[in-house]
């Protein structure tokens, strides 16, 4: 009888299963490769396409009366397939074109390939190798790309800024950041985005929709033409256009009076809340912002210790000094604390308790119009002691004081009033937790008073002490500043449209007019007296560590308004001394369309007018 080897049944059946499991694994392979991976048809497709992106032009903007701001120009970025660009590529001659050195060449190849600074990178697509290329360079390299495989041509736009002016209100364009990138799979290496102002806050509807030509390359790589005549080719959409509020004859004068000086104009439309100029100073030429020259005059700027690149109008937090006092006196008015008739005393101030607030000389006692006109420090602490310290109409000072804030806050104060413009910062207005934390729990109106002029722990940024100057023109409300009038076919944010209402009564407001006319016609502010226009105004002199800040806020005219305007001249002693000239001139411009030739000395006199910063200043 014949004995059965199972040891060779058993071979048969694991060389067996060897066999399907190789089989096995080789489908499997072979799976991954046609169907689920897709690197071998990007190969072929490589090979057989060219996908061009074909960007938009960007929309222009204009101001007001559709002068020309910001516009396009032609510009050509030179692109890169790292699949295609040949190791014998005759380098120093291709950096010779190019005006850059080899070094250079070998960093911008390693960082297109650098994955965590290129997310994005495919050796099968058009990576960006040097962007924005003038016409003229341009034309020196187009005749000899044939020689330099691998690397084309992509032709797209330049931001260009017609004139010096609303550098922080325009902001400019630059290459897109990897965070930018990561945020928004909009944008690819080598693509431009909005970085500051309104090229920013506006990108999305600035930068338009990218569009693509499909071309059709021979074995040699050599492009025969569209593929299926243009069939799967789709076009860019432009981007829209943006009309501002900015009157840049205005911008220009106010640029113009801060020459030399550190500070801010800021003009507002009060009935719809357009911004009619926005000046911080010291600025800076927007054209140099442009092109490959962008990066260097940007880090120049950065490490300029005038900071040049700080928008003022809306990042600086200054003491609003006596602008504030108008709004003590609707406060005060509104709450009943006061009535229009109300007199207090001033002693060369505010006198009480051994506690002095120092003020200029003035009749005394006085009622609320005339506190307003001849800007009395002792009326306005008098008035925000006797609210601090009422028991019966608060039960507590913190009470007292959360009403107070909240007086504030309607009017635009301690909080980012929403313009759009990306910084913008909110100031301070204090509240009871800030004063309990800061003196334990133990404090009075008496403790802060300050607060009541302007002063203490109260902060401002000259765009909120311009849309106070809004909100008294329009007798009790405003709407949020903003620097784009019109979008093309598109609708602004309800933000920019509605009105916004105080907790002030109407009838608080008229007396402040009355108070801001008087110091226009013989008070703190009797320059303005001069015009043909029925001006409103009312100084600040903030205290500063060094000299004083020079304010003024005012509006005109005064039951028509049709500008409101707040200037901050940082160390320039009393408001009188710059704030009301400059802003008397700044509403001459807007109201008349020019200058007097009285006015036009005046102008040339304060922009030659040089305010010396020491250190301690700054």
């Amino acid at each position: 009888m014949r004995v059965k080897d199972y040891g060779l049944e058993n071979r048969r059946f694991v060389i067996g299963g060897v066999a399907f499991l190789i089989v096995t694994i080789y489908i499997i392979r072979l799976f991954t490769l046609q169907l689920m991976s897709d690197d071998y048809k990007k190969n072929a497709d490589s090979n057989a396409f060219l996908k061009k992106i074909d960007y938009p032009s960007r929309g222009v903007i204009t101001d007001r009366h559709g002068k020309l701001l910001v516009y396009n120009q032609p510009a050509y970025d030179i692109m890169v397939v790292m699949n295609e660009a040949k190791d014998h590529l005759d380098t120093l001659d291709f950096c010779g074109l190019l005006g850059i050195t080899r070094k250079e060449f070998d960093e911008r190849m390693a960082t297109i390939k650098d994955r965590s600074k290129n997310p994005g990178y495919s050796r099968f697509t058009q990576q960006m190798f040097l962007g924005q290329l003038s016409d003229r360079d341009f034309s020196v390299l187009q005749e000899k790309m044939y020689r330099f495989p691998g690397f084309y041509f992509q032709k797209r736009s330049i931001r260009q800024y017609e004139n010096p002016y609303a550098a922080h209100v325009l902001g400019d364009v630059a290459e897109v950041s990897p965070a930018d990138i990561e945020n928004d799979d909009y944008y690819q290496p080598g693509d431009y985005i909005g970085k500051l102002g309104v090229e920013r806050s506006y990108e999305k509807y600035l930068r338009g929709e990218k569009g693509v030509k499909i071309l059709l390359r021979d074995a040699h790589g050599r492009i025969q033409g569209s593929y299926k005549n243009g069939e799967l080719d789709r076009p860019p959409v432009p981007g829209k256009n943006l009309t501002l509020g900015i009157d840049v004859d205005l911008q220009a004068l106010g640029e113009r009076l801060l020459e030399g000086k550190i500070g801010s104009v800021v003009a507002i439309e009060p009935a719809t809340g357009e911004v009619l100029c926005m000046v911080s100073s010291p600025n800076y030429d927007p054209r140099i912002m442009v092109g490959r020259q962008r990066s260097k005059s940007h880090r120049l700027l950065s490490q300029d210790t005038w900071k040049p690149l700080l928008n003022r109008s809306i990042m600086g937090q200054y003491p609003p000094g006596s602008t504030f006092k108008t709004t003590q006196a609707l406060t005060f008015l509104s709450e009943g604390i006061i009535t229009p008739q109300t007199a207090y005393p001033c002693y060369h101030g505010f006198v009480f308790k051994g506690l002095r607030v120092g003020c200029h000389g003035h009749g005394s006692p006085l009622p609320l119009v005339p506190a307003i006109s001849t800007s009395c420090n002792g009326y306005f602490c008098w008035g925000l002691y006797h609210m601090i310290g009422n028991r019966q109409k608060y039960k507590t000072v913190q009470e007292a004081m959360n009403t107070w804030r909240d007086y504030l806050v309607s009017m635009g104060f301690g909080y980012q009033l929403g313009i759009d413009l990306p910084g913008e910062k909110r100031g301070l207005i204090p509240n009871a937790q800030f004063y309990d934390k800061a003196y334990k729990g133990s404090w009075n109106g008496l403790t802060i008073i300050s607060i009541s002029i302007g002063q203490g722990e109260v902060n401002a940024t000259p765009l909120q002490i311009a849309n106070l100057g809004a909100t008294i023109a329009n007798r009790g409300w405003f709407i949020t500043p903003h620097v784009v009038k019109a979008i093309e076919d598109e609708e602004l944010d309800t933000l920019y449209t509605k009105r916004r209402y105080t907790k002030a009564k109407r009838a608080a407001y008229d007396y402040v007019v009355q108070g801001m006319r008087s110091a226009a016609l013989g008070g703190t502010c009797h320059e303005l007296a001069k015009y043909d226009f029925e001006a409103c105004g009312k100084t600040g002199t903030a205290q500063n560590r060094g000299h004083d800040h020079s304010v003024f806020m005012g509006f005109a005219p005064m039951n028509d308004p049709k500008i409101a305007v707040a200037v901050y001249v940082e160390n320039g002693g009393w408001g009188a001394t710059y704030g009301v000239p400059i802003g008397g001139l700044i509403m001459e411009q807007y109201l008349k369309g020019e200058l007097s030739e009285a006015s036009l000395a005046k102008a040339k006199d304060i922009q030659e007018k040089r305010i010396n910063y020491g250190t301690s200043d700054r």
